[in-house]
């Protein structure tokens, strides 16, 4: 056989479920055994996006609770009270997290999904803005 009836050869039975072939003709003789080649070595592409979806999944496991208003965060309901949430605390949906005060107007902070507070991005007394990040949290939990 010749290079170019081997190649003819090999696309022909490439699609196929053929594992393993040998053909032999007069003094000719062939044998060949398909092997996954990603499986023997890992493909440095498919390795790359595999960790970026690994990222990105963490990423959207974690979600801030932002303030909803302009004023100063309060993390307790009086000074001599613990706070309402600390880091490594289970939230649900609704419940109240902090609040925030401006022109003698109190609004509670309520979280809006449910999983395990991972950071406290703000503390007692601290001047917040509208839509900044009060704490993250991990909803894979």
């Amino acid at each position: 056989m010749n290079p170019q009836e081997i190649k003819e050869f090999l696309k022909s039975i490439k699609d196929t479920d053929i594992e393993e072939i040998q053909y032999q003709s007069g003094d000719d003789s062939l044998y060949f055994k398909k092997t996954d080649v990603k499986a023997i070595v890992p493909d440095a592409k498919e390795d790359a996006k595999l960790k970026a979806k690994e990222e990105e999944n963490k990423k959207l496991a974690l979600i801030a609770i932002k303030s909803t208003m302009v004023g100063t965060f309060a993390s307790a309901q009086s000074n001599d009270k613990h706070p309402l949430v600390r880091e490594g605390d289970n939230v649900t949906v609704g419940q109240k997290v902090g609040q925030i005060e401006a022109m003698k107007i109190i609004k509670d902070v309520l979280s809006n999904i449910k999983g395990k507070i991972s950071k406290v991005l703000v503390s007692n007394g601290q001047s917040v803005e509208y839509g900044q990040e009060l704490f993250i949290v991990d909803t894979s939990k």
